[in-house]
């Protein structure tokens, strides 16, 4: 695996693959890895002849009191688990390489970035949106790939390279989960083994509503009401519960078949973030 810091380093490879007709897929990361990292580097080794995957802890996208000083950083590991992966390259970024120090350029991705996270985070998914797209610049990437679990960033991506006509392809992969049903998350390090055990509540709540509006019979508003008590029973401190339109995170209605129930809450001081979409038009479908 090669290791590169610099944007120029980092260019003259990727120039040499090209030329060469190579097919080249890139993962952005702020490091710290667990297995569901790993699985996008396996799906772009699937898509590519060449996989570059970066690690940058990017500072616009925290805010006021926030852990951008605290946010685990753990790189030696990070590097062995990528070459393990069988990673081509890897992108190590100082903040003053991807960041000029008189920076005026912001991107902000306006409707979809200003509801669930975007309300309880000002500022964070314009800073999302800043950093993919310089990196997408810096990399020029082929195909580019994203978690589920950060679902509302996953649209706000999807809806900047639409509106920028970015020619990178963007390729989602389903949320890896522990044995409780805890989404792995790079946040998870700072649970404390109790919490850790309360945790795989959210994911619960979300399974539960699912079933409920599968079933039938109560109103969207009254199955998120019940699992905002349900957390906050638990010992949760909720920020949203939302039954929305997979397309556009709207709020979905009875017309919709495509959904996402989006979640987040506090459990001590992790921020807990998670999600399922489903299509009710296949559940419904008859069985052959």
């Amino acid at each position: 695996m090669q290791i590169v810091k610099t944007v120029s380093a980092l260019q003259a490879t990727l120039k040499i693959w090209r030329q060469a007709g190579e097919i080249i897929a890139f993962v952005p990361t702020m490091g710290n890895l667990h297995r569901g990292h790993l699985q996008l580097v396996q799906a772009a080794k699937t898509r590519a002849n060449r996989v570059v995957v970066s690690i940058f802890v990017n500072p616009t996208q925290f805010g006021v009191g926030e852990d951008f000083e605290s946010y685990p950083r753990t790189e030696q590991e990070d590097r062995q688990k990528l070459h393990e992966a069988a990673t081509d390259l890897l992108f190590l970024p100082a903040v003053t390489e991807v960041y000029r120090p008189d920076a005026q350029t912001v991107i902000s991705v306006t409707g979809v970035s200003g509801r669930y996270c975007g309300a309880s985070r000002p500022g964070h998914f314009a800073g999302v949106a800043t950093v993919v797209c310089k990196l997408f610049n810096i990399v020029q990437p082929d195909i580019a790939v994203f978690g589920e679990k950060d679902f509302q960033q996953l649209a706000v991506i999807r809806a900047m390279v639409r509106d920028l006509n970015i020619p990178v392809d963007i390729l989602s992969v389903a949320t890896v989960r522990e044995a409780s049903g805890l989404a792995m998350s790079s946040r998870n390090h700072y649970l404390s083994a109790e919490e850790r055990n309360i945790a795989a509540s959210l994911y619960k709540s979300l399974c539960t509503a699912q079933e409920a509006i599968l079933l039938g019979g109560q109103t969207y508003s009254e199955i998120e009401r019940q699992a905002l008590q349900y957390l906050q029973q638990a010992g949760f401190q909720p920020d949203y519960f939302s039954i929305c339109r997979s397309q556009d995170l709207q709020a979905a209605t009875p017309d919709d078949s495509e959904l996402v129930i989006l979640a987040a809450a506090k459990l001590g001081k992790t921020r807990l973030i998670d999600n399922v979409s489903f299509s009710l038009s296949a559940a419904k479908a008859p069985k052959s």
